[in-house]
């Protein structure tokens, strides 16, 4: 386990190296841009020693061209190929030097909640995909610098400088031809839902919060479309049009990811533990007196507030499930963030995990993060399972990664698509409060998808 700073990178971009490795199999790449704090590193994982991907109480666990299929936890298996590989950290400046990368779908809920199973599987997604690699690429963002760490499996002889000559061999030569492309428009966009259905299910939702139910409900529609073209090229188009801190793009074999999301799930490192909640949305103004007036607006909205505030109080809940009991508390509460095209409401929460319990005993506490499911959560996502006619799949699961070494940074997986088979999905959503008008809350949406259509449009016209 080895780490070196590659002084030959530094005058390369992130999206040139990066391509340079994106077409290497079950590649996953980690993308941070923008100015906040936590928008430092960007890490890009390439041949993976060992691929798991579960479906249910199902997982695949690939190791040295064999597979074996084990019934149980996931979550267990997970826990086992960390503890086998466990090492310290090469360097404890960087985020992760060993370990993997992938994410939780949506529907890992059933297994750490009783719940019903009534929104249609059509995609038939892996719930959880991880993979382990033997070399992590890493960007400082602060300092513009370089690191390749290398990880050497038990039983594998270590090949470290041979990597190094690999890597900086790739990086001089010719970057890869790229076809362009993406959705090819409006016209050809559907949603699995109908306008009358959205707002039959938005009011739905206000009954059953009239009648005692839930405070809050996110509730989404997904859309579809043919997608040509490189899903990687139009990652990085997407980046340089909006960036943000959790881009994430995921080579599972079968299909391609993509997420843009801002919104952190969990982080933690060592027994600190970390979530920011966002809730919260305005658009940003074409001049600098709308700019602030749109800002204040969102700061004083007593709405984005009540939203906000609730989604915390269930967050300080769950990390109390692993945290010690004073040490849960809110570091910031209603931070404002400006991204290129939206201003958003932030809440940071604290905790430190308890000394007897596991390193993921936080997703067990805490997935799937509250500020896309509602309040109370688990009665909220009986009754979206209820309501949305699909499985959400990647969408509102966690994308990140899980180190050897004790560290892990997951977001929340808003603002994700996936490509498979030609064709490309994405959810939408909003949260739906007593308050909410139907036709407004549908609107949101389409305002949502049609702000995804243009990027998706510009990537395939550039």
């Amino acid at each position: 386990h080895q780490t070196i700073e590659l002084q030959d990178l530094r005058d390369h971009s992130i999206v040139d190296v990066f391509g340079r490795l994106a077409d290497k199999p079950m590649t996953s790449i980690l993308v941070s841009g923008g100015s906040h704090d936590c928008a430092r590193f960007s890490i890009l994982g390439y041949d993976p020693f060992c691929v798991l991907r579960s479906k249910g109480r199902e997982t695949r666990l690939t190791r040295n061209g064999s597979t074996e299929t084990i019934t149980g936890d996931p979550l267990a298996v997970l826990e086992s190929v960390l503890n086998q590989n466990r090492v310290a950290a090469a360097n404890p400046s960087l985020p992760i030097t060993a370990g993997g990368i992938g994410y939780f779908g949506y529907e890992m809920k059933n297994l750490l909640e009783k719940l019903p199973q009534t929104a249609r599987d059509d995609l038939d997604l892996p719930d959880m995909h991880f993979c382990f690699y033997r070399s992590l690429l890493i960007h400082d963002g602060k300092y513009n610098t370089w690191q390749l760490c290398t990880f050497t499996p038990p039983g594998e002889r270590d090949d470290h400088e041979s990597r190094v000559r690999d890597l900086l061999a790739a990086c001089s030569g010719p970057a890869p031809k790229r076809q362009k492309g993406g959705s090819s428009g409006r016209s050809s966009v559907q949603s699995n839902f109908t306008k009358q259905e959205y707002l039959d299910t938005v009011e739905k939702i206000r009954q059953y919060i009239i009648n005692g139910h839930i405070y809050q409900a996110n509730l989404s529609q997904r859309f579809s479309a043919p997608f040509t073209g490189d899903p990687y090229l139009s990652f990085t188009q997407l980046f340089g049009m909006n960036p943000a801190p959790f881009y994430a793009y995921l080579d599972c074999g079968d299909f391609k990811v993509v997420s843009t999301s801002p919104e952190r799930f969990l982080f933690r490192k060592g027994a600190f533990v970390e979530t920011r909640p966002i809730k919260g949305t305005r658009p940003r103004g074409k001049t600098a007196p709308d700019d602030e007036s749109l800002k204040k607006e969102l700061l004083e909205s007593a709405k984005d507030e009540a939203e906000l505030s609730m989604i915390v109080d269930l967050m300080r809940n769950d990390l109390s499930k692993v945290c010690c009991g004073d040490s849960v508390r809110v570091a910031e509460h209603k931070r404002i963030e400006g991204y290129t095209n939206v201003f958003h409401l932030v809440s940071v929460v604290q905790g430190r995990l308890r000394d007897d319990l596991s390193p993921l005993d936080p997703i067990r506490a805490c997935f799937p993060g509250g500020s896309i499911t509602g309040c109370p959560k688990i009665r909220a996502m009986e009754i979206i399972d209820e309501l949305e006619p699909n499985a959400r799949g990647v969408y509102t699961g966690s994308i990140g990664y899980i180190s050897f070494h004790d560290s892990m940074d997951l977001n929340i997986a808003i603002r994700t698509s996936v490509v498979k088979n030609g064709t490309i999905y994405f959810n939408v959503g909003g949260a739906v409060v007593y308050d909410s008008d139907p036709e407004e809350e549908y609107l949101e949406t389409l305002y949502k998808g049609e702000c995804s259509i243009k990027n998706l449009q510009a990537s395939y016209e550039s």
